[in-house]
């Protein structure tokens, strides 16, 4: 069975950079060993990531990103059965949300600023879809 979860977060590490390398190059090796793809947006210190595959390999992933120290403020926006991916070109793909045009981010946010914490799941997803569907996504593996 597939599943779809979708977080947000917020970055602990000042050096969001680094931090960023440090999760896609962690998540890319550990997803592809298991089954598992998605797509991860920051920005503003913020973390969304969509994280499809099996029932089992999703739950332990969210567990390990919950108690993952280079995050806070881990909540699920969420969590639904999949009959096909939607990010399934991707270990993990990346978007940074400060190269994205205002007007995308005011489509789906009350301000111009990126806030999932203020967005429903479904928005939050539609936006992702947007993102894929117009190539924001760079780093893809």
């Amino acid at each position: 069975m597939l599943v779809r979860l979708l977080y947000v977060s917020r970055a602990c590490e000042r050096d969001l950079e680094a931090s960023i390398e440090s999760i896609m190059a962690t998540a890319r090796q550990h997803n592809l060993q298991n089954g598992i793809t998605g797509i991860l947006c920051y920005g503003g210190g913020i973390y969304v990531q969509a994280i499809e595959g099996g029932r089992e390999a999703v739950n332990r992933l969210y567990r390990q990103i919950v108690a993952d120290a280079r995050h806070t403020d881990v909540e699920l926006l969420h969590y639904e059965e999949i009959s096909e991916r939607r990010f399934g070109g991707w270990t993990m793909g990346q978007v940074k949300l400060s190269r994205l045009n205002t007007s995308v981010v005011l489509k789906y946010c009350e301000k111009p600023e990126f806030n999932p914490y203020g967005m429903s799941g479904r928005v939050s997803l539609a936006l992702l879809e947007e993102l894929m569907a117009t190539a924001c996504i760079i780093g893809r593996a």
